[in-house]
C-alpha cells in the first residue's frame, strides 16, 4: 500500500487548529506554524499511519476485533462505511458510558435486541398483541440506534480506533482503564501521550477523516488477500 503525499494534501490532513489552541506533546509532529494555524508534518502522519495499519492488522488477522469511533457529524458516516466494510464493530451515535468496562450489563442489551429481531424473523412477533407489538417496536428502536452497529461484538474488542480523542474522551478513559490498544486521529489539540498509535492528522475535516480510514481499510484488505 504506497501513502500519496499529494492526496493527503488534497484532503487537507496536514491542516491543524488555530496555534493558541495546540498541545504542546504534539510539539514533535507540527512541520510549522502558517496564517495563524499549525501545520502537521506529512512525513510523520506516513510514518505513523503505518504503524497503527501494521497494528490493527495484526489483531484483525487474528480473528479479533477493532471497535472503530466517531460520533462527531464529519465522521459518523465515514467510520460507519468503512467499519462495515471489512465487518468491524463501530460507535456513530453517542458514547454509552460503560460500553467497554461494563460490558456484561451492555451484552445483556444486545441480546435483547438480537431476541426481538429473531421473534420478528420467526413469527413470534406477530402472535404479540398490537399493544405488546407496539411496546416492542419502541424498545427495539432505542436499543438499535445505540447498539445495533455493535450487535456482532460478543466480547470486549482487542483494539479501539478514535477520531478526535477530545471528543471520546469517556471511550479513550475506559479502554485506558482495560489496557486496550489506542489507535487514534491526533490532531494539534491532542495529548497523543494516551494514545498507543497516534496518528498526526486533521480530525475536524470528513475529507481528511475520510482518507486516512481509506487506507487503513485498504491495507488490511490487501493483507486479507495475501
Amino acid at each position: 500500500m504506497e501513502i500519496n503525499t499529494q492526496e493527503l494534501l488534497k484532503a487537507g490532513v496536514h491542516l491543524g487548529h488555530i496555534t493558541r489552541k495546540w498541545n504542546p506533546n504534539m510539539k514533535s509532529f507540527i512541520f510549522m506554524k502558517k496564517s495563524g494555524i499549525h501545520i502537521i508534518n506529512l512525513s510523520k502522519t506516513i510514518l505513523k499511519l503505518k504503524e497503527a495499519c501494521k497494528g490493527l492488522n495484526d489483531i484483525i488477522k487474528n480473528g479479533k476485533k477493532v471497535l472503530l469511533v466517531g460520533t462527531k457529524d464529519q465522521a459518523k458516516e465515514k467510520v460507519f462505511f468503512y467499519a462495515k466494510s471489512i465487518n468491524m464493530p463501530c460507535v456513530t451515535e453517542r458514547w454509552l458510558g460503560g460500553l467497554l468496562t461494563n460490558f456484561s450489563t451492555i451484552r445483556k442489551s444486545i441480546k435483547k435486541m438480537n431476541n426481538i429481531e429473531k421473534m420478528k424473523k420467526n413469527g413470534t412477533f406477530d402472535t404479540l398483541s398490537k399493544k405488546e407489538r407496539l411496546f416492542m417496536n419502541r424498545i427495539y428502536a432505542k436499543l438499535y440506534k445505540n447498539l445495533g452497529s455493535i450487535s456482532t461484538m460478543n466480547h470486549i474488542p482487542n483494539g479501539i480506533f478514535l477520531v478526535d480523542p477530545n471528543r471520546e474522551k469517556i471511550a479513550l478513559t475506559e479502554a485506558k482503564k482495560l489496557k486496550i490498544p489506542i489507535f487514534a486521529m491526533v490532531d494539534t489539540n491532542t495529548d497523543p501521550r494516551d494514545i498507543n498509535f497516534p496518528i498526526p492528522s486533521n480530525d475536524d475535516s470528513s475529507k481528511s477523516i475520510n482518507i486516512i480510514l481509506k487506507y487503513i481499510i485498504e491495507f488490511i484488505k490487501e493483507n486479507k488477500k495475501n
